[in-house]
């Protein structure tokens, strides 16, 4: 007879991939989605808990002179001290505003890191004890103001700093529909990026806490509390990340969990993003229970690049960060650019269950052409088998510093490329578009909650594959509408072992003039003392 357990996963299992497969879109239909949108009625791209104690946080990003070799272990930096001035560097640098834009009478705000649509589902939260100028408890993240609200006082185990990451669905739905969940699961990533970027301009090391399951981070972060949300939306606990502040001290297997040892003291209710919404999509709700489980380790550092670092300094690089809405369709991207981008792309690849396809359009010596970056050159075998036979799998001489990057396929594939994002311009007028491949084979059948995992993979990667990209002068855009189908047919790809989960193109972005820039967080004081 089955097992309960065994049924249940299996049952979960197949839940998860049959949102994956509804939410695909088509040639005939793309996945269900609103009808209309009303931009005034957005929900508020702001989470906030009326009442909770708010401490402001200091701008010091000025102040700090960390190159961007950092940022992929080039270039060791000694530990900033933990206190409330380091904290706010961390917070700044990948959670925080990174510019307001201004168009006509419409304004609206950039964050370091990026979000599908600029809608922001993710919220983060911090535990700490020990740092200096912060309460000991659990705090909420407000990027609007830069500061931090208790939402819990309390006395935890050991001293440390942590950061927690939840998703609000509905502020992703409201405009994707039921395809909305992937995106949630792809802006978890780029934030698991941007928080790791972070940490290394300070020394510092973020680690993914394995071991915890999703009811324990609820219950840690107060998001089960009923009495304290009520009609606002809920919000559905991801991961939680340790942030050694002190990495030369700690072991690669010692990663602590915050325990809380003191009578909790909560205040706070979450305010309403969104008092009338006009769709409501369960497969969402269904697929988020179904993939819910215990989180596994996750690499965020990757290995380090064997070729020279652009010369930039690394705050910059992140403040500066932008996707680009429009490509310079005849730039050329140097092969030197391109190589080290590929170079520290596979190092992020090497710790996960993807590949990388590289359409490419412009980039100096490289035929125009289908390339293939496997995450391992062992598997190459296997991708080979599972796709078209005829393509050709040939050495790159040009690319000598990646030896696993192959042409599986030369021509211009401009047209096609575009008509499989969607029918995007920036697709077919980048130097180079990268479509990412996810294993998920057995992987999702063993443990559903690896479609989140696989999905907070390809996010790192396109964090990587951003501030390569700025940190060269060009710009990326990540693409998470495709046709899903589509690629796996023109790649030969059947069954669900090998399946497309995210795009990205980069080239020499196009400005809009129409649209101006200021710095933001006006009006608040920037310290540019040296932390």
């Amino acid at each position: 007879m089955l097992d309960v357990a065994e049924g249940n996963l299996r049952e979960r299992a197949e839940r998860v991939l049959a949102y994956h497969q509804q939410t695909k879109h088509r040639q005939d239909g793309y996945a269900a989605g609103p009808e209309t949108l009303d931009w005034d009625a957005q929900p508020s791209p702001y989470r906030q808990f009326a009442g909770a104690p708010v401490t402001l946080l200091p701008l010091v990003s000025d102040g700090i002179d960390t190159p961007f070799a950092a940022l992929t272990g080039q270039c060791p930096v000694a530990p900033a001290a933990p206190d409330i001035r380091s904290l706010g560097a961390l917070l700044e640098l990948s959670l925080g505003l990174a510019a307001i834009k201004e168009y006509g009478p419409d304004r609206w705000a950039l964050r370091c890191n990026p979000s599908s649509g600029n809608l922001h589902p993710t919220e983060a939260y911090v535990v700490a004890r020990g740092i200096g100028g912060i309460p000991d408890g659990v705090h909420h993240y407000r990027p609007a103001e830069h500061g931090l609200e208790l939402r819990c006082s309390t006395i935890l185990e050991k001293p440390g700093l942590w950061i927690a990451l939840s998703s609000i669905f509905w502020r992703e739905a409201w405009k994707y529909g039921e395809r909305a969940f992937r995106y949630c699961q792809l802006d978890v990533g780029h934030a698991l990026g941007a928080i790791a970027a972070a940490c290394a301009v300070l020394g510092w090391q973020a680690r993914v806490v394995p071991g915890i399951g999703a009811d324990a981070l609820e219950r840690l972060l107060g998001l089960e509390r009923e009495r304290d949300f009520g009609r606002s939306e809920k919000e559905e606990a991801e991961v939680l990340i340790h942030i050694d502040t002190e990495p030369a001290r700690g072991g690669r297997d010692d990663i602590p969990v915050p325990l809380c040892v003191g009578e909790p003291r909560w205040s706070g209710i979450a305010n309403l993003l969104d008092p009338r919404p006009m769709y409501r999509w369960p497969v969402i709700e269904s697929v988020a229970g179904a993939s819910r489980g215990t989180i596994e380790s996750l690499d965020l550092a990757g290995r380090v690049p064997a070729s020279a670092a652009p010369v930039a300094r690394a705050p910059q690089i992140i403040l500066q960060r932008r996707s680009a809405q429009r490509y310079a369709r005849d730039h050329v991207m140097p092969a030197s650019v391109f190589s080290r981008i590929l170079d520290s792309a596979s190092g992020v690849l090497e710790q996960g269950e993807l590949h990388l396809l590289a359409f490419v359009h412009n980039v100096e010596g490289l035929e125009q052409g289908l390339y293939a970056l496997p995450a391992h050159t062992a598997d190459e075998p296997r991708l080979r088998a599972a796709m078209d036979g005829s393509l050709v799998w040939e050495d790159v001489p040009e690319m000598a510093l990646v030896p696993a990057f192959k042409r599986l396929a030369a021509g211009d594939f401009r047209k096609l490329v575009r008509a499989l994002c969607c029918h995007q311009p920036i697709a077919a007028d980048s130097c180079a578009t990268f479509c990412m491949l996810a294993e998920f084979g057995d992987a999702i059948a063993v443990e559903p909650w690896r479609y989140r995992k696989l999905h907070w993979q390809a996010g790192l990667i396109g964090q990587r594959l951003y501030l390569e990209a700025e940190a060269s002068g060009h710009a990326g855009t990540g693409i998470g509408c495709f046709l899903d189908d589509e690629i796996h047919r023109v790649l030969g790809l059947t069954g669900e072992t090998f399946q497309a989960v995210y795009h990205f193109a980069m080239g020499r972005a196009l400005t809009d003039e129409r649209i101006s820039s200021v710095p933001a967080y006006p009006g608040r004081f920037r310290l540019e003392a040296r932390l």
